[in-house]
């Protein structure tokens, strides 16, 4: 292992501490809070995160919507790889405030159209990071780890450290799966959805504020997109550091 690798080994187990600390109090109010505010969320919002992110996962599942090169950088060093994400991270995070902007200027009903759209760079950037540390998302085993990554991002701290029990030593637990597809019907994207909503209703309900909703927009997705980058950056590392 070297220098830099010994330093990544380091950053990951800071990393890991922040991922698995215990709810505090205040997380616990929060998510009180947080089901009362639901409560009063038009249904027609709810149904439109549902339903984006039903489809999402799907697509990803079937892998038919996203398309990345097969492990690009072959050859190249953790280190290389950690400064390509970082560049294609800066890309993403742009354009998702583009678009937070943009839909929040426009309302409610281009605050809507923000959620499909939103879910889309996401993903888009998921499967770019796969390839960019040299694993084949063609496999649907690998677009599973991709939703769990996903699912790890924007999970409350309560249940934190279930999600992460998930992308913990994947090498092992990707052998268990059936080498078909057939575990796909099994697939609970409830559990997704709802870990999700909880994790953005809020801040997307503000985004439809007349007056506020484009400065809202861009912040929430620009920091929407660097979690979901720490979060790849760091499972992507650790599985790369677990070959070696």
């Amino acid at each position: 292992m070297n220098p830099y690798e010994e330093e990544v080994k380091k950053e990951l187990q800071l990393w890991e501490k922040t991922v698995l600390k215990r709810p505090t109090i205040w997380n616990k109010s929060a998510k009180t809070v947080q089901n009362k505010i639901n409560e009063k969320i038009p249904q027609t919002v709810h149904d439109v995160i549902t339903s984006s992110v039903k489809h999402m996962v799907k697509a990803t599942l079937a892998g038919s919507e996203y398309t990345t090169k097969k492990d690009a950088l072959r050859g190249k060093t953790l280190w290389e790889r950690d400064h390509k994400l970082d560049d294609r991270l800066a890309f993403y995070r742009k354009t998702a405030a583009l678009e937070g902007a943009g839909t929040g200027a426009g309302g409610i009903f281009l605050g809507l159209a923000d959620f499909p759209l939103l879910l889309g760079i996401k993903m888009k950037f998921l499967f770019e990071a796969a390839s960019i540390y040299g694993f084949n998302s063609s496999d649907y085993r690998e677009r599973i780890y991709i939703l769990y990554v996903f699912q790890l991002a924007f999970s409350s701290p309560m249940k934190k450290q279930e999600n992460y029990e998930k992308v913990l030593n994947w090498h092992k637990k990707e052998a268990l799966y059936p080498p078909d597809e057939s575990y796909l019907e099994k697939i609970d994207w409830q559990s997704f959805q709802q870990d999700y909503r909880d994790h953005i209703d809020l801040i997307k309900l503000l985004q439809m504020v007349p007056g506020i909703g484009a400065l809202v927009g861009a912040y929430a997705n620009y920091n929407f997109l660097d979690e979901l980058g720490r979060t790849a950056k760091n499972c992507y590392r650790r599985r790369k550091l677990s070959e070696t």
